[in-house]
């Protein structure tokens, strides 16, 4: 899912990351961060949500930094602080002829990316999420968002059997076909965990997914709303997938659960795009990680290892570009903030140190079964070697088609439908 905006609650964090990053400025102000000895220069353009989005974007950050260390390569970020940057941000960038790959992040500069791809055709250039498969000198790098999201579907399900429960929820932002691979993958992994539930236990059961489309990527209002219908009608996990939308996911799941008297889930919440689980310790549960840094990462790879070429890169599992997060991960994401944007969320949080925070998150993880963990981790496997296929409906028919499948094999072979057709 694309962060197309910045929760109202972040909006303070990504103030402070930019003016530490010195991007204050009309059409966006250029940074760079040297190595000692580099052997060459990229460069990365942000969309409008830009670093301190906490997801989208800070990913992108965390490839292209650590590209640049493992390759000795000179890095320059460019924020775009309106839509209308960035085609002047990216043109001027390749004006200069001097940057080994020039990397767009987020599928609202397509567009751009043609135009100045044309502009400049001895130019390599990268964008995430975005669809260009035609033009020798642009690498779209893209996800299977669905086998990801298919895990969080397994935890989900697995979670609201194993207590006795038997709805799990959805919220999404906009109905566009990037969020039917998150809600097709999603439904896969709930019938896979009544399916697993069933040889585990000898119990059959029947959990319903509630799905609901906001309509929005930027209004955690509305995300509060929605996440507080769902868990009214007894959902016991709630899978955001609407950007800063979600964020009203995690507080209304948090007010629950403080009504409850209590300080850890279930219910739980589920982060999506970047590791977000220290966002709220005690409700989210995990994050779907779309890894944006690997397909960053690899991009930048390719460019200076000579093997790059343009065309379409889809990650899935197997290659690293979604998941389910770990603490390792939420550690990388939350070490990658500026040191004074730490100290003040460990402050916001009640925390005094990040041991403790952590500490906080492995109590979290533990309120679920190891065999639910290892069950999902059996599910990626499968995935992994082929075993298993998810399907990614990418239509309105095709989710449609699966909201009625009953089971997960039904989905399966609704998957195999697609493909061979």
């Amino acid at each position: 899912m694309k962060n197309k905006g910045l929760a109202v609650f972040l909006v303070g964090i990504l103030l402070f990351s930019v003016a530490v990053s010195g991007c204050i400025g009309g059409g966006g102000t250029e940074t760079q961060t040297s190595t000692p000895q580099y052997a060459g220069k990229i460069a990365v353009v942000y969309d409008v949500g830009g670093r301190g989005d906490l997801s989208f974007n800070d990913m992108a950050y965390l490839g292209a930094s650590r590209a640049a260390k493992d390759f000795n390569l000179e890095l320059k970020e460019v924020q775009s602080n309106s839509e209308s940057d960035y085609l002047p941000n990216l043109r001027s960038l390749a004006r200069k002829g001097e940057y080994d790959i020039i990397i767009a992040v987020g599928f609202m500069m397509t567009d751009a990316i043609k135009q100045v791809a044309d502009e400049f055709p001895n130019q390599k250039f990268a964008i995430v999420d975005g669809f260009v498969p035609d033009k020798p000198n642009v690498m779209s790098i893209l996800f299977k968002e669905n086998e990801g999201s298919a895990l969080i579907g397994a935890l989900a399900g697995l979670i609201a059997a194993n207590d006795g429960k038997d709805r799990v929820g959805a919220v999404l932002g906009i109905e566009i076909p990037v969020l039917y691979k998150f809600e097709s993958g999603y439904r896969f992994g709930v019938a896979w965990a009544e399916d697993y539930y069933k040889q585990k236990t000898g119990k059959d059961v029947n959990i319903e997914v509630l799905s609901t489309y906001t309509g929005e990527f930027n209004d955690p209002a509305k995300g509060k709303t929605a996440a507080q219908a769902q868990l009214g009608q007894g959902a016991w996990v709630i899978y955001q997938i609407a950007g800063a939308t979600g964020q009203g996911v995690f507080d209304a799941v948090y007010e629950y659960l403080q009504s409850q008297g209590k300080d850890m889930g279930p219910p739980f919440a589920v982060g999506v795009d970047s590791a977000q689980d220290w966002i709220k310790p005690g409700v989210i549960i995990a994050s779907m990680m779309k890894r944006v840094d690997v397909g960053v990462y690899k991009a930048v790879e390719m460019a200076v290892k000579g093997n790059w070429q343009g065309g379409v890169m889809e990650l899935g599992l197997k290659e690293g570009g979604v998941g389910v997060s770990t603490i390792d991960d939420v550690k990388e994401m939350f070490n990658s903030l500026s040191e004074e944007t730490k100290k003040q969320k460990l402050k916001e949080l009640g925390f005094t140190s990040e041991d403790e925070l952590f500490a906080k998150l492995e109590e979290t993880r533990k309120q679920v079964p190891d065999w639910i963990w290892n069950a999902v981790k059996e599910l990626e496997e499968k995935i992994k070697s082929g075993e298993i296929k998810v399907p990614m409906a990418t239509t309105k028919d095709q989710i449609e088609a699966l909201r009625n499948a009953q089971t997960w094999q039904e989905m399966e072979e609704l998957a195999k439908q697609w493909e061979s057709s």
